[in-house]
């Protein structure tokens, strides 16, 4: 009975990801590993948001193979589908369901003032299309269809959660009580990681030098390969510096995989030079990694499971989101 009322008093934590290429390292510290810890916290909903993939042109069976591949990377990560809700986005109809009654609550001029509509429009200037400009009203369906406390959300992606908060009030002030306003959660840890051959940058699977950015699964090999390569300073000193942006990168690295403080390893790293600390940081990345390669290899194999598991998540996730959707359908003034 203790345990029942435990469970009943956890926060409901909502996180979705794109399918939109190889994960990367910055991916992992900065987010997934938090993912992984939070299982036990909090009653957790993880989604493959595959439909904001859209937004620009695909490969139809490009996408198709990335949206297995996240799901399966999530499984591998150690996402649990027995303890969480974890589903694949265009599999539960609500959500697209949800956004057409968000959308007409929500005001045009507010997704004008989107940064990231500005952002992608510059960088697809041949495919500024409208789901392009309302898609911030999808992710807002998204969140507050499963009612969450917190959102995980990075510094890119606050001004998406204000919006749903926003539409969120709008809503329930007109209509009465639907949605639970979620508030932003900053994780306990995780690293913001920069390019390894532009400090100044994040590291980003978009980036054009294929040496600036680790995947989750690419080999051990070319992982030490791309940390031998990484952008340093002409001071072969280990210490963290706002003037020495590389190697404060990888201290901020090498920290978060094995849970040292900066000051901790630039001790560990005194009196060494920076190809010992580089190839230190790629084997440490390495062996961090290389369990979760060898689970997803195994995953990815045996389609029917994985099939399975995805079918049965979105059963779960359209259990929780139907409710949602038919109290707003019914408050709005639609026939149930």
């Amino acid at each position: 009975m203790c345990q029942q009322i435990s469970d009943t008093q956890k926060k409901k934590v909502l996180s979705c990801i794109q399918p939109s290429g190889m994960l990367t390292l910055g991916n992992y510290l900065g987010a997934l590993k938090n993912w992984v810890s939070m299982q036990d916290e909090f009653d957790c909903t993880f989604a493959v948001a595959d439909l904001h993939a859209i937004t620009v042109r695909q490969e139809p069976s490009e996408l198709r193979a990335r949206i297995y591949s996240t799901y399966a990377l999530l499984l591998a990560l150690g996402i649990d589908p027995e303890k969480n809700i974890l589903f694949i986005q265009s599999q539960v109809p609500e959500h697209t369901a949800l956004s057409w009654i968000l959308s007409c609550n929500t005001q045009f001029g507010e997704m004008s003032r989107m940064t990231q509509f500005k952002d992608k429009s510059a960088k697809h200037p041949e495919n500024i299309n409208v789901g392009l400009f309302s898609y911030p009203v999808l992710m807002a369906a998204d969140i507050l269809l499963y009612k969450p406390d917190l959102v995980p959300v990075g510094a890119d992606q606050k001004q998406h959660l204000e919006i749903a908060r926003d539409i969120a009030i709008r809503f329930n002030n007109k209509y009465g009580e639907v949605f639970t306003v979620p508030e932003a959660y900053i994780p306990k840890t995780g690293a913001r990681v920069m390019s390894l051959q532009d400090p100044s940058k994040k590291m980003s699977k978009s980036d054009d030098n294929p040496n600036a950015w680790v995947a989750i699964l690419d080999s051990r090999d070319d992982i030490i390969r791309k940390f031998k390569r990484a952008v340093t300073d002409s001071e072969a000193c280990v210490r963290f510096s706002p003037e020495k942006p590389g190697i404060s990168n990888l201290i901020t690295i090498y920290s978060a995989v094995t849970g040292k403080s900066a000051e901790q390893v630039e001790r560990e790293f005194d009196g060494k030079g920076y190809g010992d600390f580089k190839l230190a940081v790629g084997e440490t990345v390495a062996d961090a990694l290389a369990p979760v390669k060898q689970r997803y290899d195994e995953i990815i194999k045996d389609k029917k499971a994985l099939e399975t598991l995805y079918r049965e998540g979105a059963q779960k996730a359209s259990k929780t989101a139907s409710k949602t959707y038919f109290k707003a359908m019914k408050k709005v003034g639609f026939v149930i």
